[in-house]
């Protein structure tokens, strides 16, 4: 089946943690009449229907602690088994947006999502668009997130914080060279994100890319 056309009216809008694309996401939607699809949120289901054939690396993560699934096995391991790398959850997303009603434009906020995966998808380029953070605004920005003890251990468990956050930095390093590399060869946009530029101003920029004005 033929996707491309039904999927006509979906932005979207992927790229490292960390970016602020939650905050862009909300004020696009504050300010246009769109739709927000939340791959985070979504997350929890793809793990419900996951099955050892389709999904065989989310499948088997969904059954570990926190403590396997980032403590038992060095980063770069873990980074290359990430069920999204291999293709695993972006069919799900696909499922998904195709039950949405198709009369206004839909904004996938997913990091999960990869330009190799979604660019057959797109009517025009313009309409996927990556942010990936400079490696200090990410830390600074997950060092916030997780400085709440209680988010911190329904993510990691009992680890160590400190430890949890080194390699989840460094795991989002390589997420970020792979969405780079392959937005590079897929002729997508990248765009830098350092904090120098406000959310309203990406916002604005966005919504001239994604035809919302």
């Amino acid at each position: 089946m033929d996707t491309r056309p039904a999927l006509d009216h979906v932005r979207w809008i992927g790229g490292g943690t960390g970016a602020g694309k939650s905050t862009v996401v909300a004020l696009l939607a504050r300010h246009h009449d769109v739709r927000v699809y939340d791959g985070d949120r979504g997350e929890a289901a793809y793990i419900d229907r996951a099955t050892p054939e389709r999904q065989p690396r989310l499948h088997a993560l969904a059954r570990m602690n926190p403590a396997e699934k980032w403590l038992a096995r060095p980063v770069e391991e873990f980074y290359a088994e990430m069920p999204s790398l291999h293709g695993e959850t972006f069919p799900l997303v696909v499922e998904d947006l195709l039950t949405l009603p198709a009369h206004r434009p839909v904004l996938v906020d997913d990091f999960r999502t990869l330009p190799r995966h979604v660019a057959p998808l797109l009517p025009r380029p313009e309409y996927a668009v990556f942010l990936l953070p400079t490696p200090d605004f990410r830390r600074e920005a997950l060092t916030r997130r997780y400085a709440d003890p209680g988010r911190a251990r329904a993510n990691w468990g009992d680890a160590d914080p400190a430890e949890m956050l080194r390699r989840r930095l460094a795991r989002d390093e390589l997420w970020d060279a792979e969405v780079r590399r392959q937005a590079r060869e897929e002729s997508l946009s990248v765009i830098d994100v350092d904090g120098h530029t406000s959310p309203e101003a990406l916002a604005a920029r966005l919504a001239a890319a994604f035809a919302l004005t």
